[in-house]
């Protein structure tokens, strides 16, 4: 079956505070030039067609997000057309991502799962994730290592071999069917993201290249720095 004859969903985490940024505000709430971080990001996802987008938000934030989304033209569409819907988080990303799934009623399918806060994501690679997903149960993005790497043991430290190490971002994207079933045997403590999750059910992790400009907006440098790509995108 082709991707574009496959379910498509998205699951879009945005469960962030403000205390990193120093805000009152959420991060993904925070404004990247004319509209709140969040919505770029679901406005990338909406793009792909024949895509449905699931938010993931906590309960505090439900009536700030409907503000949002009343006065946005393009979010507003995709409520009415079924295309955008909003479910409550939970209080890890595994929980989130949990709810995100059980939002969704078809097995059979794709799944990206992305952070709210990287509203830098292309059009390009998030296609490039369902398409390398449909061809190997799971794609992954991630970028090298630029600078050097040690790592810590008690009072000690060695080199690593930054060559082998990948630094992963989202979206990750996986078979639905493999994802639910991976998020099905429970939490366990050192699971890190959502490959993790996967990989711990027994599936093989399969990484794409991502994009050094997709970064996830923690801080409020990389608000600045999320500016700056923005404006060379464009």
């Amino acid at each position: 079956m082709s991707t574009s004859e496959q379910n498509r969903f998205s699951i879009i985490v945005a469960g962030g505070s403000g205390t990193r940024m120093r805000s009152v505000i959420a991060k993904q709430f925070l404004p990247l030039f004319d509209k709140p971080i969040l919505s770029h990001t679901i406005e990338k996802f909406l793009s792909i067609p024949e895509n449905k987008v699931i938010a993931v938000l906590p309960l505090d934030d439900m009536n700030f997000w409907e503000d949002i989304i009343e006065s946005n033209e393009i979010l507003t569409e995709a409520v009415e057309a079924g295309k955008l819907k909003t479910v409550v988080g939970g209080a890890t990303r595994y929980q989130s991502v949990s709810h995100g799934l059980a939002a969704i009623s078809e097995n059979e399918g794709l799944v990206a799962i992305h952070d709210g806060v990287r509203p830098l994501i292309t059009i390009e690679l998030i296609g490039n994730s369902f398409r390398e997903a449909s061809q190997n149960g799971s794609a992954v993005l991630a970028v090298e290592l630029k600078d050097s790497a040690r790592e810590i043991n008690g009072q000690k430290n060695h080199q690593i071999d930054r060559s082998k190490i990948r630094l992963v971002q989202t979206p990750q994207t996986f078979d639905l069917n493999k994802i639910k079933a991976a998020f099905a045997l429970g939490e366990q403590s050192n699971f890190t993201d959502d490959a993790s999750v996967f990989e711990y059910a027994g599936h093989s992790v399969h990484l794409i290249e991502g994009d050094y400009r997709n970064i996830k907006i923690t801080t409020p440098e990389d608000l600045e720095i999320a500016e700056v790509f923005m404006k060379s995108m464009k």
